[in-house]
């Protein structure tokens, strides 16, 4: 299940978490973020063991999307010690995404 990221707790589930945080960037009115919701959404449940996946609205959340120059959405960045250890912007099908995050994540 994923976590509702905030400006306001962006830096305790994220910044400081145990695990690498997969954070998926999107706007309600981005068609592009919602063909790639599901699969976020379901790599959350199969990479729980490895990872926390969260999604931050950047109409609602100023702060950390220029913090983090969120220019183009979706943007899915994986973080791992308060940094970010990789990304991919633009929509792309669940197994290139689990390609992807899974080669960050060495697993």
């Amino acid at each position: 299940m994923e976590l509702t990221l905030t400006d306001a707790n962006f830096e305790q589930e994220v910044l400081k978490s145990e695990q690498p945080v997969l954070v998926d960037f999107w706007a309600e009115w981005c068609g592009p973020c919602k063909m790639v919701s599901p699969a976020v959404s379901q790599l959350a449940e199969e990479l729980k063991q490895h990872m926390k996946v969260g999604k931050l609205n950047v109409d609602e959340n100023p702060k950390t999307t220029q913090a983090y120059q969120i220019l183009s959405i979706p943007s899915l960045k994986v973080y791992k010690g308060g940094k970010v250890i990789g990304e991919m912007v633009g929509a792309a099908p669940k197994p290139v995404i689990e390609k992807t995050i899974k080669g960050i994540l060495g697993i």
